[in-house]
């Protein structure tokens, strides 16, 4: 007979594949500064390829790419459709959510840059809210990959200054928030500046009388630091 106290429960994983989705928009000339555009939480891809086209100059190539956890964002209406929102990131293992991140957009550059439609030397990396600090992870990491970076009401990686993944880069960085953002208010971002001065020389800091959003003068910055960054 045996003996209970044997039993034993081990979690264990296994590897499976999923496609992730992205709008692409193609310039006349190719190829293009690529613009890779990251939405927030509960947020999608057509969402973010909407804003991302009032923000990429003229001539840019857009890809805007989808979070790969779905769920759904509010009840079914009577008769209406469902409703479903993108997240990117959670708590149950967020080292596996970073890993897929880095990958998705590893993958997406190269897949750009092979069909001749992106300038691998002017690749910029945007994201907004939830993808803020997973962008910065990703930009950081993996030093050689953009020519620049923007950051909108968002975060910076918990471990940015104990992680030895993080190494220095020749990117540049702009963060732009809210002086009404009730996420990351003034007192949390304050120091944002100098703490990504730590592994960026080019860094940009603005803030603006918005709430947690995009505003209209963000978009204006944006389209004309991207303009200045891909001469």
């Amino acid at each position: 007979m045996s003996n209970p106290n044997d039993n034993k429960e081990i979690e264990r994983n296994l590897t499976a594949q999923t496609k992730l989705y992205y709008d692409l928009h193609v310039p006349k000339a190719q190829p293009a500064p690529l613009l890779l555009a990251l939405h927030g939480y509960g947020a999608n891809k057509r969402q973010m390829m909407r804003e991302a086209l009032t923000m990429a100059p003229e001539g840019f190539a857009i890809a805007a790419l989808q979070g790969f956890h779905q769920h759904l964002k509010e009840p079914r209406e009577a008769g209406g459709p469902l409703r479903f929102g993108f997240g990117w990131l959670t708590n149950f293992h967020p080292e596996d959510s970073v890993a897929i991140h880095h990958q998705a957009l590893l993958d997406l550059m190269q897949t750009l840059i092979d069909e001749g439609l992106a300038d691998r030397h002017k690749i910029f990396l945007l994201g907004f809210s939830q993808t803020c600090a997973l962008n910065y992870r990703f930009a950081f990491t993996h030093p050689n990959h953009l020519r620049g970076a923007i950051g909108i009401c968002g975060g910076i990686p918990g471990d940015w200054e104990t992680s030895e993944c993080y190494k220095p880069t020749e990117a540049a960085i702009l963060h732009l928030a809210g002086k009404q953002d009730e996420y990351y208010p003034p007192s949390r971002v304050a120091d944002f500046a100098e703490r990504l001065r730590l592994r960026a020389q080019n860094v940009g800091f603005k803030s603006y009388d918005a709430a947690h959003e995009i505003v209209p003068a963000m978009r204006e910055d944006i389209r004309a630091w991207l303009a200045k960054h891909a001469e």
